[in-house]
């Protein structure tokens, strides 16, 4: 291998990132943009199809420039995406049918409280392992064919394309050559068999989607196809996919049963791997395949890692209402310091279900909730408040994954833009009782993809070489005994039972 770098391709809710890795797993060139979000209706959230693609291209170009590299100089193309968004496009021409239903979305909690109460639910989870919510693709495509005018008809003539972001990045790449995904954006659509490792006939019949509408799924480090050489100068082969959050587990090298992580993003999803075997969730979690790996008679899908997911719908998110919404703050990065200008949040509490609440309660109906207000409550207090919920609901998910998998963590790896918080990171550490540990190369979802990418055509000699690159940059040690964590916890539940339900309330 004389090439020097892996290109990864970070396809994201709010924007495109492209990082330029070196052999050491170093960043060498960036590039970031922005893009459009679109609300139509109160629970709509939207993509531009092409705004994405566009804006990937050219960070992606960007990346190449700043790094001093060409084509010729790039091994491989990495991809890791927002998952479940959802888009259709027509094959012929690659437009697309309309705007992504992104995962935010929650138009289609109707129809997923007409399956439940059909008794689907149960079939739902037994073969995808997730929970029946309209977080996932598969009501979202389900409702693109209903409502575009002519898609129904144009999908049952096989002239119609359903997609993730990462199929529709590959598309696009190739041409229109390579309609594919990878297992772990596969077992997010819900309709995605995770122990057969095929589409679902049954869930197919149920939703009313035709097969045809669907991409092959291979292996998440695999060479699929090249990027046509008018893109970059030169044809680059397309050899690694992985959503995003487990991408950034591939990223974090949580290679081995027990080891998870938690990505504070716009929103915060925590994953633990918990081996070659699906484990059911007693406690409302997600059972989801984290990557698929070629091996010898492992199937076109490979050998899987699973993992157990709980996801926070708001993290990052939150802050930026308190930018954008109240005022509160100018920027981002200033919620730290007028956080930890008070000593705790005086009992407020900040219930941030503005789309709904994901793991435990999976309530699409919940809405955001401020409580504990006195008359002494200040703009301090609520940023601390706002904080400390990213903490608290990840300490609950963990929570559960220690009952699911009976294995008690002894460390959590973190990373996304909320980690650089160190505040945040210290309230996360008390919550749980375990170390929070914050890596050096805090690029654990670029670096997921690039990983996976890079091990397929050889760029690292394998798993063990690229694990030795992960190296901690502080570790932050929990300084709460069990007691007070209990007490924190089970008052935050009380918070959360006001938030419940409350949309509903309205219809």
């Amino acid at each position: 291998m004389t090439k020097s770098f892996i290109l990864a391709l970070d396809q994201g809710t709010t924007s495109s990132r492209a990082i330029v890795f070196d052999r050491q797993g170093h960043a060498r060139g960036v590039g970031q943009r922005e893009f459009r979000q679109y609300y139509p209706q109160p629970g709509w959230v939207e993509h531009d199809a092409n705004e994405i693609w566009q804006s990937q291209l050219s960070v992606a170009r960007e990346a190449l420039r700043n790094a001093g590299a060409s084509a010729a100089d790039v091994a491989a193309i990495g991809i890791t995406n927002q998952r479940e968004t959802t888009l259709i496009w027509d094959r012929a021409s690659g437009r697309p049918l309309a705007h992504a239903l992104v995962w935010q979305d929650r138009r289609t909690a109707p129809l997923c409280d007409k399956l439940r109460e059909q008794g689907h639910d149960r079939l739902l989870q037994a073969r995808t392992g997730l929970v029946l919510d309209a977080y996932f693709s598969g009501t979202k495509l389900a409702w693109l064919l209903d409502n575009v005018p002519g898609a129904r008809q144009a999908a049952q003539r096989g002239e119609v394309a359903f997609g993730t972001v990462d199929t529709w990045l590959v598309w696009q790449l190739t041409g229109g050559q390579v309609h594919s995904t990878d297992p772990s954006n596969a077992s997010r659509t819900l309709l995605y068999d995770i122990h057969a490792h095929d589409w679902n006939d049954e869930i197919l019949a149920l939703l009313d989607i035709p097969r045809s509408v669907l991409p092959s799924v291979a292996p998440s480090s695999a060479e699929i196809g090249h990027a046509l050489p008018e893109w970059f100068g030169g044809p680059i082969p397309i050899a690694g996919i992985a959503g995003d959050q487990q991408a950034a587990t591939f990223g974090q090298a949580c290679f081995k049963p027990g080891m998870a992580k938690n990505t504070y993003g716009t929103g915060c999803f925590m994953l633990m791997n918990v081996g070659d075997a699906p484990v059911q969730s007693r406690n409302n979690l997600l059972s989801t395949i984290g990557w698929g790996l070629p091996a010898p008679g492992a199937g076109p899908a490979g050998h899987t890692t699973y993992m157990l997911e709980g996801g926070v719908f708001m993290a990052g998110a939150a802050v930026q209402w308190l930018r954008d919404g109240l005022g509160i703050i100018q920027r981002s990065d200033q919620v730290e310091a007028l956080a930890a200008s008070v000593p705790d949040t005086d009992d407020v509490f900040l219930v941030p279900a503005f789309a709904g609440l994901g793991a435990p309660d999976w309530d699409p109906y919940a809405r955001g909730t401020l409580v504990g207000l006195t008359r002494g409550t200040t703009r301090a207090h609520v940023a601390r408040a706002t904080l400390e919920a990213i903490a608290l609901q990840s300490a609950e998910l963990l929570t559960c994954m220690n009952a699911d998998s009976s294995i008690d963590l002894s460390e959590l790896r973190v990373d996304g833009g909320a980690a650089r918080n160190d505040l945040l990171m210290q309230m996360q550490a008390d919550l749980l009782g375990v170390p929070v540990v914050r890596p050096r190369i805090s690029e654990s979802t670029a670096r997921g993809a690039a990983g996976l990418a890079g091990l397929a055509v050889g760029f690292w000699s394998g798993l063990d070489e690229f694990a030795g690159q992960w190296e901690a940059e502080r570790r932050f040690e929990p300084g709460w005994n069990a007691e007070r964590r209990t007490t924190r916890l089970a008052r935050w539940r009380q918070a959360v039972e006001h938030a419940k339900g409350w949309a509903r309330a309205t219809t």
